[in-house]
């Protein structure tokens, strides 16, 4: 099975070309080649299809074999793919995700996505509480509190603003915690964010199925979100990540973009005994 490696901002996933070849159990196939001890070493399995409603179609595997409803950094890096491999014959291209379709355009300076509008209803997160919408609500975390705003991109996000980064360690902590919190029923993503000014903030991401990671897309555009509806950042921000630096834009009313890189690795061959 031949492969391609790529990465968003340090946020890498492990694409296959259905159109040429066949996935059996893309759940297994992601846990084996995402380890970085005996696989190819990946934050997951992104799989490459034809869509009947769409330009092409994106399906998405954690490391930890659950399935994704989205990427924003993997939808980057797809969208590349698709156009060096002539799957779309243009620089501006729609695909068909499990949280629906997205429009993509390859741009000199980055690749251009619009994520849709965020939905602040807790449960299309889901999150099992009775109001409205989580801003700024406190969550305390093995005795420590944190504001926590929930937003889903797609897929659920709980962004917490910090003083000071975590550690590593802390990252790891709180983050678990979070993602299994008893309010998240099918878990969540976490985003630890400091804000430098009201245009730039650093984060760090807890991502649910694989740990942390050096970015992630649709977390940033949840901190973007809750960046505006807490007051501490404006509709324009620059979010550096481990992994480099997005550029996300939300009027505080339709759809959030997010501009930048994709990068293609390397590429090979599995043939990994019994997949």
């Amino acid at each position: 099975m031949r492969f391609v490696k790529m990465h968003g901002a340090g946020n890498d996933y492990v694409y296959v070309d259905l159109f040429e070849e066949t996935v059996g159990d893309p759940a297994a196939l992601a846990r084996v080649v995402s380890d970085r001890h005996t696989g190819i070493g990946s934050d997951g399995l992104i799989l490459l299809d034809r869509s009947s409603t769409a330009d092409i179609r994106m399906e998405m595997y954690n490391a930890d074999g659950s399935r994704a409803q989205m990427c924003g950094n993997g939808l980057r890096c797809l969208a590349l793919l698709a156009r060096r491999e002539g799957r779309v014959d243009r620089d501006e291209m729609d695909i068909e995700t499990d949280a629906g379709i997205k429009r993509v355009e390859i741009r000199p300076e980055g690749i251009r996505v619009d994520m849709g509008a965020p939905d602040l209803h807790p449960a299309s997160l889901p999150m099992l509480l009775d109001v409205e919408r989580v801003v700024d609500r406190p969550i305390v975390l093995d005795g420590r509190a944190f504001p926590m705003t929930c937003v889903s991109m797609g897929n659920p996000h709980a962004v917490l603003f910090v003083d000071r980064m975590p550690s590593t360690e802390e990252v790891a902590r709180y983050g678990q915690l979070l993602e299994t919190f008893g309010l998240f029923p099918e878990r969540t993503n976490v985003e630890f964010v400091e804000v430098a000014d009201r245009g730039h903030v650093r984060q760090r991401t807890w991502e649910r199925g694989s740990g942390e990671t050096l970015a992630c897309g649709t977390g940033a555009c949840a901190v973007c979100v809750a960046g505006v509806l807490t007051g501490r950042t404006d509709g324009r921000l620059f979010n550096r990540l481990l992994g480099g630096e997005l550029l996300l834009e939300w009027d505080g009313a339709g759809s959030v973009f997010k501009t930048g890189p994709a990068v293609e690795v390397f590429r090979g061959e599995w043939t990994h005994d019994g997949m």
